[in-house]
């Protein structure tokens, strides 16, 4: 049932969910502090969440209020509107983690969605455990590498991952027709067979890819009132005995790697997937588009698949980048670029 966000009560909400959430409630908060662009408008309400049991508070909650909430990570591969976004705005923030070793060499890290992949990475180094060791550059958090299938340097978390719990909250809203009543969301266990992972994708970022039209403009997917709909809780993470010498070297080439290929500013990786057989960055420099400012963004002189914000940019300024390197290279080399990031918020009165 499709849901009017003009409904929803800032002050209402705001009583209703300072009291079990305390000073992590923020009332329009500056989304721009909290993604890696430093870009957008405002969320009506913002909160951090500290455990499992509090974001599952929080759906039953908007499940029955009707209250609209999107919940996200650390804001890395997310683009936000100059307009916001309308509703709640739920950080995923629990990073708890152990290690279960398995007597052969081999362990398993089970780790909240929220724990922080290069920190992580530091932590696993110094106990001599591999499998992460790809990724210091990865900036955004384990539960997002899963729904992105992140990776780096030939390899991604989809090699290393075994199972995934993830909430799922399709059934969640209230609905109009009787025979369909609401339901209490469900967690659950998926495998590694059950989790969709190709390049850059997962079953998790299915009904959220953004389309562009026939004027070349990116639309994002309709929001639902709870989402995503199915929310990744926790991961399962096969780890194996290495030398921490071994490690730590493969890291700080790792990182030397980014340092000397990417660019410094703010910007939330990749814009584009690459196509199969080439690099969207060879595409976008191929058409031209190098070094290409609109207001205070720019496509990045190093790195031509990267956006970066060099100082005051605007969601709208990004945007504009966007579709100027998709439609170049749609018309100069027929190869229809498929945006790696999300358009969260307000977006349609842009065109």
């Amino acid at each position: 049932m499709a849901f009017d966000f003009e409904q929803f009560d800032i002050e209402l909400a705001h009583a209703e969910l300072r009291p079990r959430f305390g000073e992590r409630v923020r009332v329009n908060e500056p989304l721009s502090r909290h993604n890696t662009f430093g870009v957008g408008g405002k969320a009506d309400i913002w909160i951090s969440l500290a455990s499992q049991e509090e974001l599952i508070e929080l759906v039953k909650l908007c499940s029955t209020l009707r209250w609209p909430v999107l919940f996200v990570g650390n804001g890395t591969n997310i683009l936000y509107s100059d307009m916001g976004v309308s509703g709640i705005v739920a950080r995923i923030a629990f990073d708890r983690y152990s290690i279960e070793e398995r007597g052969d060499g081999t362990a398993l890290l089970i780790a909240d969605a929220g724990v922080n992949w290069p920190k992580l990475i530091n932590d696993l180094v110094a106990k001599g455990w591999g499998g992460l060791e790809f990724g210091p550059g990865i900036p955004g958090t384990l539960g997002g590498g899963v729904v992105s299938n992140a990776g780096a340097h030939g390899s991604e978390i989809g090699r290393v991952l075994e199972w995934v719990d993830e909430l799922d909250v399709r059934r969640s809203e209230l609905r109009d027709e009787p025979e369909m009543p609401q339901q209490a969301p469900v967690v659950r266990r998926l495998n590694h067979d059950e989790l969709a992972l190709a390049y850059r994708n997962s079953r998790f970022r299915a009904d959220r890819r953004v389309e562009f039209n026939e004027a070349g403009y990116p639309v994002p997917a309709p929001r639902a009132m709870i989402e995503p709909e199915e929310i990744v809780l926790q991961l399962g993470i096969r780890l194996h005995r290495e030398e921490p010498q071994k490690l730590r070297a493969l890291v700080e080439q790792y990182r030397l790697h980014r340092k000397q290929t990417q660019p410094p500013q703010q910007s939330a990786g990749s814009i584009f997937k690459n196509p199969p057989g080439d690099f969207a960055g060879r595409l976008i420099e191929a058409a031209g588009l190098k070094g290409k400012m609109h207001g205070k963004a720019q496509i990045s002189p190093r790195h031509a698949n990267f956006i970066i914000n060099s100082g005051g940019a605007s969601a709208a300024d990004i945007v504009a980048l966007i579709i100027e390197a998709h439609d170049r290279v749609l018309e100069q080399f027929g190869v229809d670029l498929e945006l790696e990031v999300e358009l969260r918020g307000v977006w349609g009165v842009i065109w």
